[in-house]
């Protein structure tokens, strides 16, 4: 596809999601405050460039280098993974923000994960371009029942790059035994420094079935998305919920201190009825 082609069939390719219905059927919404104030990587062992096997407009399908816009790449896993109820050992990672099940996504405008025909994750689905010289590009690290997959300094459509943005996807396995305060899929965001392109003023955070079932981040679709997801994550345990962080140390022993407070004030408070009770 082309670039002026990409342009026209915008409203095309918008109408035709909000005429489906897809986007609207069977969504549960995930609140703005389940995010974690975080500003750091899952990992910073990015692993290696993701080369695209295909996709839409300027792919660049097989370039060393990784750069390209609206291109997919297929990955064997070596693992289980079971989202909404099947059971997949490959996916596609896209490069407009998400990984899909079954066959890669080029679209680039979100109406919410669910405007695409697959099953998919989109920690920020936009329309992501890493043509420009200053963009980094997108890179996956794939071990043991883990997938980990970054949108490290990406730019955005039509080969932008003054402002970038920073994104990590962590995908475990069925098998995986998730430490505690952790989950099997978790969101990363460092600097996002954009949210809107040439074809497009809205992204959007969350998962999809590619029937119509989804759920999405609360500010899904609105502006200042960018904004809020900046230097926070993510976990959701295996059916899809957000997982609450385990409070640090210091947070357990001001917690324990509280809980001992409280139990003397009331001892003293017994006591004090029982001296006068007896008096």
């Amino acid at each position: 596809m082309t670039t002026r082609f990409k342009l026209l069939c915008l409203p095309i390719l918008g109408g035709l999601l909000a005429t489906t219905g897809i986007a609207h059927a069977g969504n549960t919404v995930i609140p703005d405050s389940a995010l974690v104030a975080n500003g750091q990587y899952y990992s910073n062992n990015l692993g290696q460039v993701m080369v695209t096997t295909g996709g839409g407009n300027a792919a660049n399908v097989g370039a060393a280098n990784g750069r390209n816009d609206d291109g997919y790449a297929s990955v064997n896993l070596g693992f289980n993974v079971t989202f909404f109820g099947h059971t997949y050992n490959s996916l596609f990672i896209n490069n407009n923000g998400n990984v899909s099940f079954g066959s890669g996504i080029s679209a680039y405008v979100p109406t919410g994960p669910t405007g695409a025909s697959a099953p998919v994750i989109s920690p920020f689905f936009g329309d992501v371009d890493t043509r420009g010289a200053n963009s980094g590009v997108v890179h996956y690290n794939l071990s043991a029942n883990q997938l980990i997959v970054t949108w490290d300094n990406v730019g955005y459509f039509n080969s932008h790059d003054d402002r970038l943005a920073s994104f990590q996807l962590v995908l475990r396995g069925d098998n995986y035994v998730v430490p505690v305060g952790e989950g099997e899929i978790g969101f990363f965001y460092k600097n996002m420094g954009w949210l809107g392109t040439d074809t497009s003023t809205r992204s959007a955070v969350g998962f999809g079935d590619g029937l119509g079932n989804s759920e999405t981040l609360e500010s899904s679709l609105a502006p200042g998305l960018n904004g809020i997801l900046q230097d926070h994550s993510l976990w959701f345990d295996a059916n899809l919920a957000p997982v609450s962080p385990v409070p640090e140390a210091s947070t357990w022993a001001m917690m324990i201190l509280g809980f001992a407070g409280v139990g003397f004030m009331a001892y003293r408070r017994r006591s004090q009825a029982s001296a006068m009770s007896a008096t």
